[in-house]
């Protein structure tokens, strides 16, 4: 693969508006999980403390996609596909049954914001030349 400034591929609005999402994630959660951590409150049990040392390692490379955009783009797919995933596995199986908390219909706002922004944000054409096309190629390619 060649050395390539990535941010030269794409236009500069799009760099812009990415580098803009991913400092709106990190500002958002890393407060929030850090503060959880260092800071609990009560002993976490294991699935939580899982939970907010993912959120906030996630929070962390949302940083670092703030000066490296093009580079950290798998952050939006992560993003994208777990928040869809929750509404379609979690949200809509409670609502269907009736037992929506106030914090999964706060979440499921938090979540639909975040697909649609994510869908908006992710320059899908350059995701179909270089994720998608490649993928599919079965050339032998050198380790």
């Amino acid at each position: 693969m060649k050395s390539l400034n990535q941010t030269q591929i794409l236009p500069k609005w799009r760099i812009v508006i990415m580098r803009g999402l991913y400092l709106l994630t990190f500002v958002g959660l890393a407060f929030d999980s850090y503060s959880t951590l260092f800071n609990p409150g009560e002993m976490l049990d294991t699935i939580t403390g899982v939970a907010f040392v993912f959120w906030a390692s996630y929070a962390t490379l949302m940083g670092f996609g703030v000066r490296y955009p093009v580079q950290m783009m798998p952050l939006l797919f992560l993003q994208l596909f777990y928040k869809a995933l929750w509404i379609i596995g979690v949200y809509m199986p409670m609502y269907n049954a009736g037992v929506v908390t106030e914090n999964a219909q706060s979440f499921f706002w938090i979540c639909v914001t975040a697909v649609i922004l994510d869908v908006i944000v992710i320059p899908w054409p350059y995701v179909l030349n270089n994720y998608v096309k490649v993928f599919f190629k079965f050339q032998s390619q050198p380790v």
